[in-house]
């Protein structure tokens, strides 16, 4: 009982059973409820091994309460994927017969911190006491409530299958090694440089309505690379959106009731508590800029006398009353700078000196003050601060006392317009001030306009209508048009998705979706936080391959400059240069200093068969017509300049290696997983 009463007061493991068991609380409260009942279907399989519902389901509600925000179907992707590689590695170690005996099972604990750190496992010494570990464990095992004991044993196994997993790993990036042959080549990829001239067309100068491209010719080019256009079973719908929002007459209704409150606004002495008695928005005591006020009233509210009162108006869902509190002058600027630190500065990087960074300091001011306009790139190009360099060294609503001393003063003790240099602890800073903002304090009583229970039985009553004239009339579009409704497209959904796009998170709608019992053409009306959907089923793909919808963001360009590269080749007539550029209009362009491991053409982008060809080219030598990423190119070769030999190329066997051994361990899953016969039935859940 003394063990027991030790570990009660600290230890790792009471924290494990306390999750544990509040986390059973929570689950036997669901299972009693009935929402997954032990006839539940298997939620998949792997390989055989079936994925029994009510335990992936415990794995779920472990992980929601684990990851703050996470949603149901969050959490379900994430304990399938959990469980898939849990399956297939555990068969893999099986067959390999990986284990870990008792005293590798200590040295895994004695890496936990949480367990190796703990002052009641720790001997005079303070090291790790496996004496008063294994009598720590010994208590739990011999109490007699063995519930302690199960719920250790459960953590030792995640233990040991950690360790097994990390020796499996092991032996796979034990398998990865580098030559110095592949060092050296990876070194000659990299400082290996060639010089050529080229001539390009591109695909964008023929126009697209001259290459049609049929959707039994985008399938075609999938079919043939099923693996890279791989995709889970996916369904379309088209749905409409009957929001439940408030009528014209609702709006109405809220005048006269926030009239009541405009009428008590003028006298009141506490304007805050008096919008928080009144108001759905609590009252902010923020003095805010013209610009941050709503946009339609900007004018009227900012130019309101103190006291004065301005409303009803309607913003964003709401009928609001404003009553100016307070003005204040001079309350914010907008300023750009930029930043010359110096070595030794704070969060400093640079390597000059103070000196030289005033020096650099007033030859920037000298620029800007002949040419204030050209502020920005100066900051893009000089400035070390990069909080603000990549938007032209600008800060907007600076407020009094928010920057360090020198720069505050500068910003608001100078005319809007002025630039000058400050030093700081940071650096010198050559400093615009754009704009200078004043402010004013007002109080809003601002109250949701709702819809009444008139309008909410209408818009069920229109909801309902539409779903059971659907259901008899297959033209959707006709009849969505004709109660005023836009039809909006949800394609590519996934068994396991949880978001329609334009609705949210709508686990159910997607559920329907895939449901054996729901045909195409099937309608049915969902409500949802905005309202009702009417959702119908257009679609369903089970081919294996991409949505065509989807496939043609991709494949279609690809296909397209296929054709169109036929079309540029006979434009591309000639066995030099220049006959080709004469005859398709291009001119020749110079590459310079172009390597393997970066095939960049300048202002072209990424062309690795075009540069590849030009390396392999002899000097004065010039290519066929070739097909890049961009259009079509024909090359002339100049120079290749052979980098160096070097004493060792161990920085290169390095990386190459340690990059091969993670990419390694990654595709060695990826290829059992690919392999694994894998039935997923999350749609159904």
């Amino acid at each position: 009982m003394a063990v027991l009463s030790k570990i009660r007061q600290r230890s790792f493991f009471l924290i494990i059973i306390i999750a544990l068991a509040l986390f059973s609380f929570v689950l036997a409260d669901v299972i009693q409820s009935g929402t997954f009942s032990s006839g539940a279907n298997d939620v998949g399989s792997v390989n055989g091994t079936d994925i029994e519902a009510q335990q992936f389901m415990q794995n779920v509600a472990m992980i929601e309460k684990q990851g703050q925000g996470t949603s149901t179907t969050q959490a379900m992707n994430s304990a399938w994927e959990q469980e898939v590689r849990r399956i297939i590695l555990t068969e893999e170690f099986d067959k390999l017969g990986l284990k870990i005996g008792s005293e590798q099972l200590i040295n895994v604990i004695k890496q936990n911190p949480n367990l190796a750190q703990n002052p009641q496992f720790l001997n005079a010494a303070g090291q790790f006491d496996e004496n008063k570990f294994k009598e720590s464990l010994k208590g739990i095992k011999n109490a007699p409530d063995q519930t302690q004991w199960l719920q250790w044993k459960e953590f030792e196994k995640n233990i040991e299958r950690y360790a097994v997993e990390q020796m499996y790993n092991t032996m796979i990036k034990s398998g990865v090694y580098t030559t110095k042959a592949e060092g050296k080549f990876q070194y000659k990829l990299e400082n290996d440089k060639a010089d050529f001239d080229y001539v390009t067309v591109a695909f964008s100068t023929v126009n697209d309505d001259q290459v049609k491209v049929t959707d039994a010719e985008i399938i075609d080019f999938m079919k043939k690379s099923p693996k890279k256009y791989k995709s889970d079973n996916t369904t379309s719908i088209d749905f409409v959106l009957v929001e439940n929002k408030p009528s014209k007459e609702d709006e109405q209704a809220m005048l006269s009731s926030i009239g009541e409150v405009r009428a008590k606004f003028d006298s009141v002495a506490n304007v805050g508590e008096f919008v928080n008695a009144n108001s759905d928005i609590k009252f902010d005591s923020t003095y805010l800029a013209k610009k941050d006020l709503p946009l339609d009233y900007q004018e009227a509210l900012f130019n309101l006398p103190v006291g004065g009162i301005y409303g009803p108006y309607v913003f964003n869902g709401h009928q609001c009353i404003s009553r100016m509190i307070a003005k204040k002058g001079n309350a914010s600027a907008k300023a750009s700078h930029i930043l010359l630190a110096y070595k030794g500065a704070p969060q400093s990087t640079a390597t000059r000196t103070k000196e030289e960074a005033q020096a650099l300091a007033n030859d920037l001011l000298a620029q800007a003050k002949a040419n204030p306009g050209n502020f920005a790139m100066l900051a893009m190009t000089n400035s070390d601060d990069p909080g603000s360099k990549n938007n032209g060294g600008e800060y907007d609503n600076i407020t009094p006392g928010q920057m360090v001393p020198q720069f505050n003063d500068y910003v608001f003790n100078n005319a809007i317009g002025s630039i000058g240099v400050v030093e700081t602890d940071f650096g010198f800073h050559v400093i615009k001030v754009t704009d200078k903002y004043d402010a004013v304090l007002m109080g809003t009583v601002a109250q949701k306009v709702q819809p009444s229970e008139a309008t909410i039985d209408a818009i069920y009553t229109k909801a309902s209508q539409l779903e059971a004239d659907a259901n008899e009339n297959s033209d959707f579009a006709a009849l969505a048009k004709k109660a005023g409704l836009e039809v909006i497209p949800a394609t590519n959904l996934k068994g396991f998705d949880e978001y329609v796009q334009g609705v949210g998170s709508q686990r159910e709608i997607i559920r329907w979706s895939f449901n054996k019992d729901t045909e195409i053409g099937d309608v049915r009306r969902f409500e949802v936080p905005q309202g009702f959907v009417i959702a119908k089923l257009k679609d369903r793909n089970e081919s294996g391959l991409l949505p065509l919808d989807i496939a043609k963001q991709s494949v279609e360009p690809i296909i397209k400059n296929q054709k169109k590269a036929e079309i540029i080749k006979k434009k591309m007539s000639g066995s030099s240069l220049e006959a080709v550029a004469k005859a398709s209009g291009a001119t020749v362009q110079p590459a310079t200093g172009v390597s393997l491991k970066m095939p960049v053409l300048p202002n072209i982008g990424n062309e690795p068969k075009v540069v590849g060809k030009a390396f392999g080219l002899a000097a004065g030598k010039t290519s066929e017509i070739i097909e890049g990423n961009s259009g079509m190119f024909m090359v002339r070769a100049k120079a290749v300049t052979k980098a160096p030999e070097v004493p060792s190329y161990t920085t290169y066997i390095t990386q190459d290696r340690t990059q091969n051994q993670s990419y390694g361990v990654s595709k060695a899953y990826t290829a059992l997983k690919d392999k694994a016969d894998i039935k997923d039935n999350r749609a159904n859940f």
